[in-house]
């Protein structure tokens, strides 16, 4: 899914990893990215997904779920951004943002070095932690250990990778639990935002602040615009939409990037 800058001049690229589920964002896609107006955006769904599918989670079909593992969505976001780069070659470099919505953020580290020019890298609903550790927290937070247990369980028992268990096959869970993400992100060069919903019912609070305690030790600038009362998709009350804030520091980030050094100025009104 792409689109074109709204208004001129084009300054920066944003591409975009999505999170989980196969509905694809081009129904939605004009109306979440409305505030990105001097911006490109390339949208990297996951294999299987029709970017104008409207499906919800329940129901996605069997060829999605057969399909739908780290290791394999990786290894298409990588193709995807080979190629992307090879087609703009000749073309004016721009600064590009790579953002990780929601569980596409746990491929930002390792799809980082295949963007040319990158500028930094946003989790957008997602804590940083490895998916094991912001999980359990989850699972602690819900109540369902026992649950949490018998999948643990069950990937890392002899049974075939194609099974389902809770609506992803196991080899979709032996991917998660094994996947790395933390300490990647914290050895990455990249200036590192982490922005989040208060009020986010998928990923408790301690997760999200665990992270950024690791996080303030890294080399490259880290910042966390936590947004007030917000949920996991950054709405907040009374309709206020932290997306179109978020987008909205991004644009000056692009242009003063010496100001994620001082997160008051970008995070101060969140």
């Amino acid at each position: 899914l792409q689109r074109a800058e709204r208004t001129a001049p084009l300054r920066y690229r944003v591409i975009v990893i999505p999170g989980s589920g196969c509905a694809g964002m081009g129904p939605i896609a004009d109306r979440y990215f409305a505030g990105l107006l001097h911006a490109q955006v390339l949208v990297l769904h996951k294999p299987g997904v029709d970017p104008g599918a409207r499906t919800t989670p329940a129901d996605c079909p069997h060829s999605f779920v057969s399909l739908d593992r780290h290791s394999t969505w990786l290894a298409h976001a990588r193709a995807a951004l080979r190629a992307d780069a090879l087609s703009r070659q000749g073309q004016p470099a721009l600064p590009q943002l790579l953002v990780g919505i929601s569980e596409g953020a746990e491929l930002l580290p390792a799809l980082a070095p295949e963007v040319p020019g990158l500028r930094g890298l946003v989790l957008l609903g997602a804590p940083g932690l490895d998916p094991l550790e912001s999980a359990e927290l989850q699972m602690h937070r819900q109540g369902v250990e026992s649950a949490w247990t018998r999948l643990r369980l069950a990937a890392a028992s002899s049974r075939a990778d194609h099974e389902l268990l809770e609506g992803r096959t196991l080899a979709y869970w032996r991917d998660l639990l094994r996947w790395p993400l933390a300490q990647p992100l914290i050895d990455s060069p990249w200036p590192l935002l982490q922005v989040f919903g208060t009020a986010d019912a998928l990923v408790p609070p301690q997760a999200y602040a665990r992270f950024a305690a690791r996080a303030r030790g890294r080399r490259a600038p880290f910042c966390t615009w936590p947004f007030v009362g917000a949920d996991h998709g950054l709405q907040g009350p009374a309709g206020r939409d932290g997306l179109q804030i978020l987008w909205a520091r991004l644009e000056r980030w692009v242009q003063f990037p010496e100001e994620i050094d001082s997160c008051s100025r970008l995070s101060g009104a969140a």
